[in-house]
């Protein structure tokens, strides 16, 4: 009975996030466990948050599922969002993102085009401070689940 208790007790410290969106045909769906430490996000913003250079079409448009990822994200975390747009479009792109309440911390415009790479240590606990998610491009984070877990 009391192992019982303490198992229920345990995973009702577990707090899930999951977009109610279905993977894109060939995707495979997407899942992090995370401590419950203060987080560093690290975005990519076309083709991730929003339709992959879609403002050269007229206006950006937002990706499913985007917006709301954003919006679970814990209030003390920091959203940081990266692009390889040019400098002259920081106006353009932080008025619609401020249009369509997305939130975030900084955002760097004139990245290179290609790969991210991050480098971090390990917790002498073995807690991995380092994670990618690689997506579809224009398939949005709405297919990633995030778990936090207590003790990590």
């Amino acid at each position: 009975m009391r192992k019982e208790a303490e198992k229920q007790n345990t995973q009702s410290r577990r707090i899930r996030h999951r977009q109610q969106q279905k993977p894109a045909k060939g995707n495979v769906e997407k899942k992090l466990t995370l401590s419950t430490l203060r987080k560093t996000w690290i975005f990519d913003l076309d083709g991730t948050l929003v339709k992959h250079n879609g403002y050269l079409e007229g206006e950006d448009s937002l990706l499913l599922g985007g917006k709301e990822f954003l919006q679970s994200i814990p209030k003390e975390d920091y959203i940081l969002i990266l692009t390889g747009r040019k400098p002259e479009l920081k106006e353009q792109t932080e008025r619609f993102l401020e249009k369509h309440h997305i939130r975030y911390d900084a955002i760097l415009f004139g990245l290179p085009l290609g790969e991210r790479i991050l480098f971090n240590d390990e917790k002498p606990s073995g807690l991995q401070m380092a994670h990618a998610v690689n997506l579809a491009r224009d398939e949005g984070p709405g297919t990633v689940e995030i778990a936090y877990e207590e003790g990590l």
